[in-house]
This record gives C-alpha cells, sequence and structure tokens, in this order.
C-alpha cells in the first residue's frame, strides 16, 4: 500500500526464529568434549538428548515438567467426593420429605416417617431401597433423582465424551435405550475385532450411525479402542484407589443410577477393552488428596491423567532396551504437557535422526554411539588440544631416567650438533681433537671435535600404546586424559602418518586390544588388578605383524603390576602387593621386546614409591625412558615423544 513505511533491525524478541533449531556439528563438538573429560560414551549421548541442544528443551527438562503435573494432579481433590455428594443430596431429600410428613396426619405418614428412620446408614444400600419409595414430597423426589442423574451422568460422561451434553436427558426412557443399543452395538464391534475379523465396514457403519458420541473421530478400531480403553482403565483405577467401604458404597450407587440394562452393558464394554488393552488394566491405585470434593468424572479424570504421565513419564526416561526418542507419543506430549513440549519432542528426533543422517552417529542393540567419522573428528579435536600445549611453549623438561639409542647404527659417523641424542663416536671424537690440537696430553676437546654415531630410522613405525583401564584411573582423574591422549595419538598416525600401524592396548585384570570406537565407549574395569604382563604380551603380537617396522611400545599407567596369566590355564591372577610371580612374569615380557629392538618408553601416573621403582627398573632393563607428566601434560608428552621418536636421522 503506497505510503506504507517498514523499519528493519536486529531481533530482539527472544532467540533467532531464523536460527536452525539444532547444530549437528555443535552436539556432536558437545558429546566429544564430554568423552575427552573422562565422560561415558554412551552417557554423553544419552545425555545430549536428556538435556537438550543448548541445554533446553530435552527429555530431563519434559519428565520435570511431567512429574510437576502428576503432583498436581494428586493434590487435586477427594477422591470420594462421587459418595460424599450423595450423600449430601440424600440427606437434603430425607430432610425435605420428613418435612412434609410432619404436616400430614394419618397412618401413611406414620409409616414413611418409619421407613426413613430405619433406612440402612450405607449410602448406596439407602439408595437402593428407595427405589421404589412413593416420595410425599415433589421437591424430595427431585432431589433424589439428582443422585440418579448427576452420578449416571458423570459415569456415562467420563466414558463416553459426545455423551457429556446429551447424557441429560438419559433419564428419559428412549434416551436410555438409544445409549444401551449403542454401546450394544459398540460390544459387537469390539468382540468381532477381537476374533481378527475384518471391521473396516462395520466401523464405518457404527461411526456413521453413533458417530456423535465420539468427537474425538477415531480412525479405526484400535484408535477407538485406545480411547475408551484408557477411560476404562482410569475408572477401574479409581475404584482401587478407594478404601474398601468407599468403593463398595460408589459401586452400589453406580448400579442403582446406571439400571440394569446400561449397567450390563457398560460391563461387557468393560471385559471387551481390558481383553483388548490388558496393559493399560493393570495401574495400581492412587493416594488422592485435597479439600475439594471430586465427581466421579473429575475423580477418574485425574486418575487417567495420572496414568497417561506415568506412561509418558515411562517412554522420556529411555531406560528400557532398544529405547528411541520414536517410542515418545508426541500427541500424548500435546495434550498433557502442551504444544511448544510437543515441538521440543520433534525437534530431539530431528537431532536424532539428522545425526543418523549425516552419519555422526549409528544406533546398535545398546543405543547410540559414534561413527567412525565422529571419532575421527574426536580425535582431530584431542590433537587440536595436544598441538595448542606444544606450541605455547616449553613447559618443562621429561624426567629422563635411562635412554636407549633409537634406530640401528649404520657404522658411520657425523659431527655433532645441538638437539642431537645419539652415542657419541669416542673414537672419532679423540682423533678430531688429535688432529686439531696435536698429540700433547691431556687432550683439548673443542665443540667442533665430537663426532656421534649415525643412526637409521626405519620408514614406519609399529607402535603399541598400553593404557591402564584400572578403576584408580577414573577415581583419580586420569581417566579423560588417558582418553584424550589415545585419541590424539590415533588420530594423528592416520592423518600424518599412515604408513605407521598403532595398536592400542587396554589394560586391567586382563588386557585386551582396542579399536578407536571401543576406546571411545570404555569404562574403566571394577576388577582390582593392572596386568601390565598380558598387555605387553599383546603389544609385542603387534609388533611381530610389523617385521619391516621400527618397534615402539609406550605405556600409561598409575600402579604396579598387580596381575598376570597363569601360565598353566591363562586365567588371571590377582595379588596386592604384587607377587613375585607377577613381577617376574612381567619382566619376561620387557625382555622379549627389548630382545626384539622394541623402544620401550613409560609414561607414570601418580607419585606412588612402589610404581616408580619398577618403573624405573624397567626403564634401565630395557634401555627405554619413563616419564613423569602431571596430568594436562600428558598428551603432550606422549605425542612428542612419538614424534621425537620417529624422526628421520641424518644420513
Amino acid at each position: 500500500m503506497a505510503g506504507n513505511r517498514f523499519r528493519y533491525g536486529q531481533w530482539r524478541g527472544g532467540p533467532d526464529p531464523l536460527a536452525p533449531p539444532y547444530d549437528v556439528r555443535g552436539a556432536v563438538d558437545a558429546v566429544g568434549a564430554e568423552v575427552l573429560a573422562g565422560g561415558s560414551l554412551r552417557e554423553a549421548l544419552r545425555d545430549l538428548l536428556r538435556r537438550g541442544p543448548h541445554g533446553r528443551g530435552g527429555l530431563d527438562d519434559l519428565a520435570a515438567r511431567a512429574r510437576r503435573l502428576r503432583r498436581e494432579a494428586l493434590r487435586r481433590g477427594d477422591l470420594d467426593g462421587a459418595v460424599t455428594r450423595a450423600r449430601a443430596l440424600l440427606d437434603q431429600a430425607l430432610a425435605a420429605e420428613r418435612d412434609e410428613l410432619r404436616g400430614r396426619d394419618g397412618d401413611a405418614a406414620r409409616f414413611a416417617e418409619a421407613v426413613l428412620d430405619n433406612l440402612p446408614r450405607s449410602t448406596a444400600r439407602a439408595v437402593a431401597e428407595l427405589a421404589g419409595y412413593g416420595w410425599a414430597s415433589d421437591e424430595a423426589r427431585r432431589t433424589y433423582q439428582r443422585i440418579l442423574d448427576g452420578l449416571r451422568d458423570d459415569v456415562l460422561g467420563q466414558r463416553f465424551a459426545g455423551l457429556r451434553d446429551a447424557v441429560r436427558a438419559s433419564a428419559d426412557p428412549a434416551a436410555q435405550r438409544r445409549l444401551a443399543e449403542m454401546m450394544r452395538d459398540l460390544n459387537d464391534l469390539l468382540a468381532r475385532h477381537a476374533r481378527s475379523e475384518d471391521t473396516t465396514d462395520a466401523f464405518a457403519e457404527f461411526m456413521r450411525r453413533h458417530g456423535e458420541f465420539f468427537p474425538e473421530q477415531p480412525a479405526d478400531v484400535d484408535e477407538l479402542v485406545d480411547v475408551l480403553a484408557r477411560r476404562s482403565a482410569a475408572g477401574e483405577r479409581l475404584l482401587r484407589s478407594l478404601s474398601d467401604r468407599q468403593r463398595e458404597e460408589l459401586a452400589g450407587l453406580m448400579r442403582q443410577s446406571l439400571g440394569d440394562r446400561l449397567a450390563g452393558e457398560l460391563a461387557a464394554l468393560d471385559a471387551n477393552l481390558r481383553a483388548l488393552r490388558p496393559d493399560l488394566h493393570g495401574g495400581r491405585g492412587e493416594r488422592v488428596r485435597g479439600d475439594r470434593p471430586l465427581g466421579y468424572g473429575e475423580a477418574a479424570g485425574a486418575l487417567g491423567e495420572i496414568a497417561e504421565l506415568d506412561e509418558l513419564l515411562d517412554q522420556l526416561d529411555q531406560e528400557h532396551p532398544g529405547a528411541t526418542l520414536d517410542d515418545v507419543d508426541v500427541d500424548a506430549v500435546a495434550r498433557t504437557l502442551g504444544r511448544d513440549a510437543a515441538d521440543d519432542v520433534r525437534r530431539l528426533r530431528e537431532l536424532e535422526r539428522e545425526l543418523r543422517r549425516q552419519g555422526w552417529v549409528s544406533r546398535d542393540a545398546d543405543g547410540l554411539t559414534l561413527s567412525p567419522k565422529a571419532l575421527r573428528r574426536l580425535g582431530g579435536t584431542a590433537l587440536r588440544r595436544v598441538f595448542a600445549d606444544l606450541t605455547a611453549g616449553p613447559r618443562g623438561q621429561h624426567d629422563l631416567r635411562s635412554a636407549g639409542a633409537a634406530g640401528e647404527v649404520s657404522g658411520g659417523s657425523r659431527p655433532w650438533e645441538y638437539g642431537d641424542e645419539q652415542p657419541l663416536d669416542v673414537v672419532r671424537t679423540l682423533t678430531r681433537a688429535v688432529r686439531r690440537a696435536g698429540t700433547g696430553v691431556p687432550v683439548q676437546l673443542a665443540v667442533e671435535d665430537f663426532e656421534v654415531v649415525e643412526t637409521e630410522r626405519r620408514a614406519s613405525a609399529a607402535v603399541a600404546l598400553c593404557v591402564d583401564l584400572s578403576y584408580s584411573m577414573i577415581s583419580q582423574g586420569r581417566w579423560g586424559p588417558m582418553k584424550q591422549t589415545a585419541l590424539a595419538l590415533a588420530h594423528l598416525m592416520a592423518t600424518r602418518f599412515p604408513q605407521d600401524a598403532l595398536q592400542i592396548v587396554g589394560f586391567g585384570r586382563e588386557a585386551l586390544p582396542l579399536n578407536q570406537q571401543e576406546l571411545a565407549a570404555v569404562e574403566p574395569d571394577m576388577q582390582q588388578g593392572t596386568n601390565l604382563q598380558h598387555a605387553l604380551r599383546l603389544a609385542g603380537r603387534h609388533l611381530r605383524r610389523h617385521p619391516g617396522a621400527e618397534p615402539v611400545v609406550l605405556v600409561v599407567t598409575d600402579g604396579e603390576p598387580t596381575a598376570h596369566l597363569d601360565p598353566d590355564g591363562g586365567e588371571a591372577v590377582f595379588h596386592w602387593p604384587p607377587l613375585p610371580e607377577t613381577i617376574g612374569a612381567t619382566v619376561r615380557e620387557v625382555d622379549r621386546l627389548t630382545r626384539y629392538g622394541a623402544t620401550l618408553n613409560l609414561f607414570m601416573l601418580g607419585d606412588d614409591p612402589g610404581l616408580r621403582r619398577f618403573v624405573d627398573a624397567v626403564a634401565r632393563r630395557s634401555k627405554g625412558r619413563m616419564f613423569t607428566p602431571d596430568l594436562e601434560d600428558l598428551g603432550e608428552y606422549v605425542v612428542s615423544d612419538y614424534l621425537r621418536a620417529r624422526q628421520p636421522r641424518r644420513r
């Protein structure tokens, strides 16, 4: 329209309406951060859906809302309100009748007073005995009829939503015949459905004749059964929630108000629904409390709402095997928690599906797990953290206790340069000094005189990274740095040095080889035992599978060996303090690796004196290195040592 002017600016009304509902990569990174911090992979994936994207709208929020609504429903009122209301109306009717009888003379009036005086104390039985009573007071008759009509309207209105407006005419015999006919046709339809007959045409005919009683407009018999079975179960739950006396009173009043014909059809309907949906009819009673008396419909409605919330909480809990978000009934969420909660469930479903569609997660029998694509991203994140430390500047020296020469001696030598770690060639160093300064004694050495032994680096390396999986690793906060280190090294070797072969070996009471996916998901070994001997045996098998590669073994542990494999049965033997047999078996594996030419470097976490003595002895025996890094430096130490171990030697 001419003359209209519009101004555009930054959105200030809350969350950006054009922003995507979820960030898939951000979700993967959030899971990765939890795993690298030492958390469980499956718990991290589960928590992603429980917390929801950006920490809101997750399953935990929805479950909290459902629990709050359940508590409110439990405080809604007194379930015995239908009987209480009937008792109050009966007292009003009897008071009005007595007032009328007091103004009359004659034996008939006195006999009627005697009948009223001798009524049972039970409300239900009193109402039943007054069924044939000839009321003298029109007001009393109308009040008595309100007891029957009101409860009948409540019961039928609770079972059939479309009757809530129509049942007020149900006192009319024609209306009761119409209701009985509808329920008879309904029972016939359900009986045919229970026999697995084709009820498509019968259902269409039933809805054509009686559809006004079902405003829900069910699409088929199954939907009709679900609606009616839930309401039937709520009525049964109401009876189970009352005391024995209250239950007897209410059941008697219901029989009296419905009449034989309607009561019989309703009982048959409940039996059919119980057979078709037994899962809904086994609930327990509830202790609903409140000051306001609830009518039958209100009480059954409150208990039906509680039952639906219980079912929804079970779906949101996602604890049963194979649980997925597809198990959550979005329609039930919308009914009980509102449309915004249903939208949250749809967003979570879309996030889970998008994670699977884009290849970030996969689903197995135990639930969601990270895919190889996600593990590569996780390993890249771990490696970036390590390299961030490496490029931040020097962070102290390794604690070097014993160092052996890496590589193979080529027979040649070369001048020493700053940073060289090769052994000195003593003969050639002294020869250079004599040639320069003469044959006088003592020989005067200068920097340019030194020569080192030339070694050759093999083209590829076979690396076995043995990581401690014992419970002490997680109890002392070492689990996260260990995982981050192993994932970073695996990613580095896969991307930068694909010719190298890495085997990760986890060890607790026993050892086992792990791939990246298994490492990310591995949990601490809850059994006591640190079986380094088994880990070194598996490391040796890996090295021998790559005979042309340089053998390197890296061990990350926080405890001295306390378990070994029994040479007879192959079972793990644990004992604390360590047995001589355990130490001996472990040292024999160290010697086998040393004879094979493997470089054995050990990274000791913690300050246990026994571990320090053992690791120091192993490092000296194998001519390897021992490091004592801080936890935050573990990744830097391991990756740095690997890189230094495979730097090409000078020719």
